[in-house]
């Protein structure tokens, strides 16, 4: 797009007509060579106002606006001062900042400033030109303001003498356009053009001079642009007539070379040579730059005024500028000299010397470890300041990082993707690292790290320390207090990671215990509402949950399996004699010719609890005559311990105590009536009782068979889920408990357990030979010789639970 604002405010309507229809031309133009091309160009003039719209970006991209923002469009550039800012609002791009053609590109035809825009989410994108026109702000400037010549009068017609060209930072229509002599009738200009606006004018001798009638001559040169106005610049050129030295040196021919960049210096790059036909001083030639070398030319180049050699003096850069061409002048040594001039082209080849440059266009922070393969995770530009196979680049990434380089449309831009799964929980950052290589010999490279965060997604759910959980607990323990805890994990960070817990409370699971259960979710530590009592319930299970805070959560749970431990809490209760107005009393009649031995009653009872704490003692807490019975401490039964005399009472009080062996113990007291008869007395009484008696049996008998078969099954139902569960775990883990072979089925109980290497047995009311009490067992623990290895105590498990089933 071309604006000519001051222009157009200096000319009149017609003019404005006429730009107007160029502007629609040239705009017509623009848009098919960008519907053409690869990439968005515009065109602005330099010297324009902050703001001046250059292009619609959106509107030739075929972006929609409202997104604009949303999608962070913007231009990407180097530059701390862009001269170009992007609106996000409408997508048009403004001038930012004054440009100045001259001090952007000098003298390069075009002057282009490449932009490139990006859209972020998703990525896109576009490369755009903007050609900076020039306008004809500088004009041509001599660099003195006049030119001394000296011309011997024997120059013929035809001679040519270079003369100063004039300067102006302008390019195309707008610099030099022409050269304008002042009227004479001796010299005529002459312009050479050596291409990129640069045009040298020679003074051309029309006539020959004739130093007796004008010894010097006065002209002025004009240089003029191409501009509309035009601007213009002049320099006096002085000539002074000489006389004599007519021949002036000739080149033999034009000379052309090529060298290596890199040469070192006093290398010779090319001789000229030049031959004068005048004899003596007046054809010895000496060699010199042309008056118009520039500075920087001549700190590269050297010449050898007797030779005409001409060396390397300064560094040779390709990169810089890849041919020079030299103005060498050759003059005679006549008193009047003469010279020749001639231009010396030197191209230069590239080497390799340059490594190639790899710059982060984009880079994102992180990327998530859920993120599908190919995803992007950063943009590269790769570029070589070399050319050919010295500037074509290849990259490469680190086989192991799971990364790869993708190529763009663009050449040497990269993408960096994934190629695969990514983990967090196996590592959380790379360091990919890119190389690029050019194809020059010897090859040159160039590496970049760039690190690549991995963010976490909530794929891990947490982990128990153990499942299941078994706990013990003691009954009637401290309602409120805590029991037990349960602790889990995540492998995940932050939230993923942040673990609640709760009790299961399965509507399908019914299990009113677990209603008395509170669990703390932070900690994962369980109370218990309430006292739980052995004689209710000995074991029972729930289920825990453990809940991560990600979105979505994940949970997993555990199954906590808790066994009451028994606590003696239950006093012995006396079955027989009878419990009658609170207190448990009978009368027995025996013959007086019994003998010893002669059983006379026995002392029934049982205990709720087991192990010590269900195991009765029996003792005489008071008797009349310690000489004539006798109690078994174990089984309860009173026996006559010799025969009755005469003199021994009719009838006897027993007072019997049945204790427990808990810790602390609980006993009850049972009295016992014994009448002594003679024996036919005895045999009519038990005619009489026997009757009576036999109801009396019968309902004690009765009852006492409920009691013992429900104890019995509550206590082999416990002894079962316990050897099961003994059986499956390790011998040092945990205890194996065993059912008592020697049990004769009295209403105690008696169990054995291994913990370690030692054999414990919990015994009822007979204990086995050899049996000793353990110190600290709380008297309830009996410590068994062992005599069976650990693979047999395993096949005794088997063995057992397989008698059982059967």
């Amino acid at each position: 797009m071309f604006l000519y604002l001051e222009e157009m405010e200096q000319r009149g309507i017609g003019a404005r007509r006429e730009l107007r229809n160029w502007f629609v031309f040239v705009f017509i133009l623009e848009v098919l060579w960008t519907g053409a091309s690869a990439q968005i160009r515009y065109s602005v003039q330099e010297e324009v106002q902050v703001g001046t719209v250059v292009g619609n970006l959106a509107k030739d991209l075929g972006l929609d606006k409202s997104a604009l923002k949303e999608r962070g469009y913007r231009v990407v550039t180097g530059s701390s001062d862009p001269f170009f800012q992007l609106n996000q609002d409408d997508g048009i791009l403004y001038v930012k900042k004054t440009i100045d053609r001259e001090e952007v590109c000098e003298r390069s035809v075009p002057c282009l400033i490449n932009l490139k825009t990006m859209l972020d989410n998703p990525l896109e994108i576009h490369y755009v030109t903007v050609e900076i026109l020039d306008i004809n702000d500088n004009s041509p400037v001599f660099l003195e303001k006049e030119k001394h010549l000296e011309i011997s009068e024997s120059a013929l017609p035809g001679a040519r003498f270079q003369l100063q060209a004039a300067k102006d930072h302008d390019v195309g229509q707008y610099s030099v356009h022409q050269y304008k002599l002042s009227h004479n009738e001796l010299f005529r200009i002459e312009v050479k053009d050596r291409g990129e606006d640069h045009k040298v004018p020679f003074l051309i001798l029309q006539k020959q001079l004739d130093r007796e009638t004008v010894a010097q001559h006065k002209l002025r040169l004009t240089a003029v642009d191409g501009g509309k106005p035009a601007n213009s610049g002049s320099i006096d050129i002085i000539i002074n007539v000489l006389d004599v030295n007519d021949n002036s040196p000739v080149f033999s021919k034009d000379d052309s070379v090529t060298i290596n960049e890199n040469v070192p210096a006093g290398t010779v790059v090319i001789q000229v040579n030049a031959t004068d036909l005048d004899d003596g001083a007046n054809g010895e030639v000496v060699y010199s730059f042309g008056d118009e070398v520039d500075a920087k030319l001549m700190e590269l180049f050297e010449i050898e005024p007797v030779t005409g050699e001409i060396k390397v003096k300064g560094q040779i850069d390709f990169e810089k500028r890849r041919k020079y061409e030299i103005d060498i002048k050759a003059s005679d040594k006549g008193s009047v000299p003469l010279t020749a001039d001639k231009s010396v082209i030197i191209n230069v080849v590239d080497v390799n010397d340059n490594a190639p440059e790899i710059e982060v266009t984009s880079l994102f922070t992180s990327i998530k470890e859920d993120s599908k393969t190919g995803t992007t995770v950063a943009l590269i530009s790769v570029r070589d300041l070399d050319s050919g196979l010295n500037g074509k680049v290849t990259c490469s990434i680190n086989q192991n990082s799971p990364f790869m380089l993708s190529p763009s449309l663009q050449e040497n831009m990269y993408a960096v993707v994934t190629k695969s799964h990514l983990d967090r929980e196996i590592i959380s950052n790379y360091d990919v690292t890119i190389t690029a290589h050019d194809a020059g010999k010897p090859s040159f490279s160039a590496k970049k790290t760039i690190n690549v965060v991995v963010s976490d997604v909530n794929d891990n759910s947490p982990e128990f320390s153990l499942t299941p959980y078994t706990f013990y607990l003691n009954e009637d323990n401290n309602p409120g207090a805590s029991v037990f805890s349960v602790k889990a994990s995540d492998k995940d960070e932050g939230d993923n990671a942040l673990i609640s817990y709760h009790i299961s409370r399965d509507a399908n699971v019914d299990n009113k215990l677990v209603s008395f259960l509170n669990m703390n979710p932070e900690t994962g530590v369980i109370t218990a509402l309430k006292s739980f009592d052995f004689e209710t319930v000995k074991s029972f299970q729930f289920q825990v949950v453990a809940t991560d805070s990600g979105s979505p959560s994940l949970s997993s749970n555990a199954t906590v399996n808790v066994f009451i431990l028994d606590q003696n809490d239950n006093p012995p209760v006396i079955l027989y004699p009878v419990n009658s107005n609170g207190s448990a009393e009978g009368v027995e009649e025996i013959p007086r010719n019994v003998n010893a031995g002669h059983l006379v009653t026995k002392v029934r009872a049982y205990d709720a609890d087991v192990g010590y704490n269900g195991w009765l003692l029996f003792s005489l807490q008071q008797v009349s005559d310690h000489s004539l019975f006798g109690l078994d401490r174990y089984t309860g039964q009173i026996r006559t311990l010799r025969s009755f005399t005469e003199t021994d009472e009719a009838e006897h009080k027993l007072v019997i105590l049945v204790k427990d062996n808990g810790n602390v113990s609980l006993s009850a007291t049972a009295t016992v009536l014994v009448k002594v008869v003679e024996p036919k007395e005895a045999f009519a009484a038990s005619d009489v009782k026997s009757s009576a008696k036999v109801d009396e049996d019968t309902d004690v008998t009765f009852y006492l068979m409920i009691t013992l078969g429900s104890v019995s099954v509550l206590f082999i139902i416990s002894i079962i889920v316990l050897i099961a569960m003994q059986c499956s775990k390790s011998t040092d883990y945990t205890s194996k408990y065993l059912q008592e072979t020697n049990y004769d089925g009295t209403l105690c109980h008696s169990i054995q357990y291994r913990s370690g290497d030692k054999r414990y047995m919990l015994v009822g009311p007979r204990m086995s030979i050899g049996s000793t009490i353990v110190p600290g067992s709380h008297a309830n623990t009996l410590v068994l010789p062992d005599r069976r290895r650990p693979s047999e105590e395993v096949g005794w498990c088997s063995e057992f639970l397989s008698m059982l089933s059967e």
